[in-house]
């Protein structure tokens, strides 16, 4: 799976949009959404949030933990644990990227927000780097991946498959090769 078909995935999380327009329901394979009311919230997934905002019928709100001063506590949280925190979604860096790139404008303090967003990822990636690299010099057959995200799974994927095979190999021409037992007829 490449970061674009994790951010098509991402794509189907439900946000809070303000509508400009109004509209009964939208009938649609994955489920009914609306009604839509000027100035009513409404949940629809990200991908018609970011249509309808895109065509000017409506306002995205921010997710409840797209704020600074939660970004800030889970940033310091991150730092401070060494294993990998619980994030508020499981879409973090897709949702932020998407909303910054398309709503900005609707986003308060955007530009401390992706900053945040920022941070959090890099000390999440560098975290797993380690324990990654931990994990192959101790020799160990398995991991628990607690708390990752698919995007941070998907970005160290081949690292870590690159390195389990060739430990793998190593093992593997390090066993003892059982004798060849002569034939006897």
């Amino acid at each position: 799976m490449d970061p674009s078909e994790v951010e098509f995935l991402a794509e189907k999380e439900m946000v809070t949009i303000i509508s400009n327009f109004s509209l009964d329901k939208m009938y649609l394979i994955g489920g009914d959404l609306g009604p839509f009311n000027p100035g009513l919230p409404v949940n629809v997934p990200l991908w018609l949030a970011l249509n309808l905002k895109q065509r000017q019928k409506c306002r995205i709100v921010p997710p409840e933990w797209m704020d600074v001063e939660k970004l800030e506590e889970i940033r310091e949280q991150e730092r401070k644990e060494e294993t990998f925190t619980p994030i508020p979604n499981p879409h973090y860096m897709e949702l932020t990227k998407l909303l910054l790139n398309h709503a900005s404008d609707n986003i308060p303090k955007a530009d401390e927000i992706r900053t945040l967003v920022k941070d959090i990822w890099d000390t999440r990636v560098a975290k797993l780097r380690l324990s990654a690299d931990s994990f192959i010099s101790q020799l160990e057959a398995h991991a628990k991946l607690d708390n990752l995200t698919l995007m941070e799974i998907n970005t160290t994927r081949t690292f870590l498959l690159d390195s389990l095979n060739s430990m793998y190999k190593l093992r593997a021409s390090l066993q003892p090769q059982p004798a060849a037992k002569g034939h006897h007829y």
